[in-house]
């Protein structure tokens, strides 16, 4: 029987207080007085760019907490973006609030299995179309833009894809440096034409 592979240990890690800068302290300190109340994972590589993580984690409070998209609806474009990437602390993170923002386990887990889940809503049928279809194919057709406009509006469609290009940074992030691994690592994004960071990729 083969020994499980060695899960790996984060490639950064949040600079020690007495090696910060100034410049680090005020930002570490702002997202920390902020909405989410601490420092966010990716911030732990931002920081290596003191204004980069000032600015990438106040988009991100904008992004997440104050838009005219219901929380479901954000989690659940989190969540597409997460397994796109196979990002597993994303994944993790936004599996939890996504079920906590009410949306259906059977939901996580065919875009966990990547199959098209059937929803109800259609704010969220289309919040699910656009983030696949625009990760996927880097485009949105003419039929699906105007439906998700008539759903979301302009305005929400515009938030839509902020978010999705902010989690896109993010798990991008997460990955490149292996961040919040290996408490997040989620068993249930295993790939095998994308291995994850259990298996050495």
């Amino acid at each position: 029987m083969p020994r499980p592979m060695p899960r790996p240990m984060p490639r950064l890690d949040l600079p020690p207080e007495e090696t910060m800068t100034p410049e680090q302290r005020a930002a570490r300190d702002e997202a920390v007085a902020g909405i989410r109340g601490r420092v966010p994972a990716p911030m732990i590589a931002w920081l290596r760019n003191p204004e980069l993580a000032r600015r990438g984690q106040k988009l991100g409070e904008l992004l997440r907490y104050q838009t005219t998209l219901e929380p479901h609806l954000s989690e659940l474009a989190i969540l597409v973006c997460g397994r796109h990437w196979t990002s597993h602390h994303e994944w993790t993170a936004h599996k939890r609030e996504g079920l906590k923002a009410g949306i259906d386990p059977a939901v996580v887990a065919d875009i966990a299995a990547r199959r098209a889940p059937r929803l109800e809503d259609e704010r969220a049928q289309a919040v699910h179309d656009v983030s696949a279809t625009l990760l996927s194919t880097a485009r949105l057709p003419a039929p699906l833009y105007a439906r998700a406009v008539a759903a979301l509006g302009e305005r929400g469609l515009v938030e839509l894809v902020g978010i999705l290009g902010y989690y896109c940074l993010v798990a991008l992030t997460l990955n490149a440096f292996e961040l919040g691994l290996p408490g997040s690592l989620a068993p249930e994004l295993e790939d095998p034409d994308f291995p994850s960071a259990e298996a050495g990729a």
